[in-house]
């Protein structure tokens, strides 16, 4: 990896698969961009720096992790 310039832009790319890939999707509406196909969705964050990638990453998994969490919890139910 070559070393980062002040003026860089970093970008992460995450594909996640799962059978409800609209309602994880939809958690994430305020908070990275994201496409979602038939059984996963494709999450892109940019950043300038890595405190902030970092930061973005941590708010966009918390969010995965909470409707990942609520769809368990409505499959029990239902």
């Amino acid at each position: 990896m070559k070393p980062q310039k002040r003026n860089d832009i970093i970008e992460l790319l995450l594909s996640l698969e799962n059978d409800q890939p609209e309602a994880l999707g939809s958690s994430l509406t305020t908070e990275a961009d994201y496409i979602c196909s038939d059984e996963s969705v494709q999450v892109s964050l940019r950043s300038e720096s890595f405190t902030d990638l970092r930061a973005r990453w941590n708010t966009v998994m918390r969010a995965l992790i909470a409707s990942e969490q609520s769809l368990e919890a409505t499959a029990r139910r239902g």
